[in-house]
């Protein structure tokens, strides 16, 4: 597996990013048309209708199944630098410090990471601040 960096770290998978989003939206295309030309001429206006419905709750599928993944991901990531900080110090990570901070931080090795850390919630870091600040990289290989 390639190593990670700020620059290659987001993860992309083109068969959900790409081939899926394409595919719902030539969907969503087709039943909008498909409902349009049985308005017009009285036939099958249920049955298009409930395609468009339907392709509406794919869309809305697709969402939340990545949504959902990312926030219980998030919530994992919290824990685990938070117990990573307090092996480190003896202490919980600082409440100042938001979940995006926080997802930042987890790129940080434990060398650095208690520093940043404290620098992240004086100086209100953002993400981007804080990944960009980090000297050594740490990969996150299994983020969804």
């Amino acid at each position: 597996m390639k190593t990670q960096n700020f620059a290659n770290h987001a993860r992309y998978v083109p068969a959900y990013h790409g081939v899926l989003f394409v595919l719902l939206l030539a969907t969503l295309g087709g039943a909008i048309v498909n409902l349009v030309k049985s308005w017009c001429d009285h036939t099958r206006i249920y049955s298009a209708s409930l395609i468009l419905a339907l392709t509406i709750a794919l869309f809305m599928v697709a969402f939340f199944a990545r949504y959902f993944a990312l926030r219980a991901q998030d919530r994992a990531i919290r824990a685990e630098e938070n117990l990573r900080h307090y092996v480190l110090t003896g202490k919980l990570l600082d409440p100042r410090l938001s979940i995006r901070q926080i997802i930042g931080l987890r790129f940080a090795p434990d060398e650095e990471f208690v520093e940043l850390a404290r620098r992240a919630a004086e100086e209100n870091l953002s993400e981007v601040e804080i990944k960009k600040a980090i000297k050594n990289w740490k990969g996150d290989y299994y983020r969804v």
